[in-house]
C-alpha cells in the first residue's frame, strides 16, 4: 500500500476541504488574521496595517483563508471588507485555541476592544 502524501493534491486532482483548512491553519500570519477578525470585520488595508509584510503577502493569505471557507470578503464601494465565518465549527475550535494561546488572546483583545469602539 502507498503512502499517502499530504502536500499533494488527491489523486483525482483537486484538495479536499479539510486539505485547505489544515493548509491555511498552518501559518501563524493567518492564524493571526483569524484573531484579528475574530470580533468585528476589517479592510484589507487595515489587516496588512498590522504586518511587517507586503501587501500583496497579506492578500494571498487572505485568499487562502477565503478558499478554506474560513473568512468571506465583502466590496464595499473601493475597499474589501473581510469577516470570519462564525458558525464554521473551524473558526468555533480557533477561537477556542485563541483563548488559550499566549499569542492569539493578546490579538483576540485587541479585535474585541476595537469591536466595542466601533459601536
Amino acid at each position: 500500500m502507498d503512502e499517502e502524501s499530504f502536500d499533494d493534491p488527491a489523486a483525482d486532482g483537486s484538495v479536499s476541504a479539510a486539505q485547505r483548512v489544515f493548509h491555511a491553519l498552518s501559518s501563524a500570519p493567518r492564524r493571526k488574521i483569524l484573531a484579528y477578525l475574530s470580533a468585528s470585520g476589517l479592510t484589507a488595508g487595515e489587516i496588512a496595517d498590522r504586518f511587517s509584510m507586503s501587501k500583496p503577502a497579506v492578500s494571498q493569505h487572505l485568499s487562502i483563508l477565503e478558499a478554506a471557507g474560513l473568512i468571506r470578503r465583502e466590496k464595499q464601494g473601493q475597499f474589501v471588507h473581510y469577516s470570519l465565518i462564525e458558525n464554521n465549527l473551524v473558526n468555533t475550535l480557533n477561537g477556542f485555541v485563541q483563548e488559550v494561546c499566549p499569542i492569539g488572546r493578546p490579538i483576540k483583545k485587541e479585535s474585541q476592544a476595537r469591536a466595542r469602539a466601533k459601536d
